[in-house]
């Protein structure tokens, strides 16, 4: 399993951010989980974020975020690794929810909108689909920050 780091560097285990969604959580505070990646020659780095904010007297935000990296072979199309971005959204979003069920998760989906002409709109319905599927509201660019800002600023 990846290691988790705060927005400012430093090592965090998944259970301190567990205690901080919880205490978010039990102030009405929102939990976006993110992911993004980024293809290099032999390398896809994938990063995922878990954002914290908009809670009762909560100024600004915090978040938590993990790196892997992955051969880039096995993501032969955008499709694939689209997929595997909200997978892993999903999975973290299931790992959360396991530890606290009360927590408003709502996932980030790096896609945009199916009336786009980007890359990603063909994959929108598919992937919002998958999302909500999974019992998960969800939000896609541009309202999808914690994958196409916070994620994706970890990801290069």
């Amino acid at each position: 399993m990846s290691e988790w780091f705060s927005g400012s560097g430093e090592r965090v285990s998944f259970e301190d951010i567990l205690k901080f969604v919880k205490l978010h959580s039990n102030n009405n505070g929102m939990v976006y989980v993110g992911c993004d990646s980024f293809l290099e020659k032999h390398m896809c780095t994938f990063s995922t974020a878990i954002c914290l904010c908009h809670a009762d007297n909560q100024e600004g935000g915090r978040y938590f975020i993990k790196r892997h990296k992955v051969r880039s072979d096995h993501f032969a199309s955008l499709l694939q690794r689209i997929t595997a971005e909200v997978q892993d959204s999903i999975f973290t979003g299931m790992k959360l929810l396991e530890h606290h069920p009360q927590a408003k998760i709502e996932l980030h989906l790096d896609v945009s909108s199916p009336d786009k002409e980007n890359k990603t709109s063909k994959f929108a319905d598919m992937m919002i689909g998958y999302a909500k599927g999974s019992g998960f509201d969800c939000k896609i660019k541009p309202q999808a920050f914690a994958a196409s800002s916070v994620a994706d600023k970890h990801s290069k």
